[in-house]
């Protein structure tokens, strides 16, 4: 599965964002989709996730003010950020919860005033 991040950018604190994962290649349908994001400086970390079926789940620091969603007839994922803060900023990829997905190149979000 290949995926393309899109829907970053610069934003100011307290602002909107909605990333899209579009993949391709085969039907992700049956997995798990993650949302992760790497700032500056440190680790790659899990920031959403949704399941195939049941409920999603959030780090904590997202927890509210981030919702993951997914479109199975379009092959697609989303990440819909409100209330963003500066601590956010890093650059955000989709991928399986397995990490079997070939990463794609992210999409950057910029919190700053």
């Amino acid at each position: 599965v290949h995926v393309v991040e899109s829907g970053g950018g610069l934003v100011q604190p307290g602002g909107s964002l909605r990333l899209s994962c579009a993949a391709s290649g085969e039907d992700i349908t049956l997995y798990d989709i993650v949302w992760y994001r790497r700032a500056p400086g440190k680790q790659r970390e899990s920031v959403a996730s949704i399941p195939v079926f049941g409920w999603s789940d959030y780090a904590d620091s997202v927890r509210g003010r981030f919702t993951i969603s997914r479109d199975n007839a379009k092959n697609a994922a989303y990440l819909q950020m409100n209330d963003l803060k500066p601590e956010d900023t890093a650059v955000y990829y989709c991928n399986s919860r397995g990490e079997s997905f070939a990463w794609g190149q992210g999409t950057q979000v910029t919190v700053s005033s």
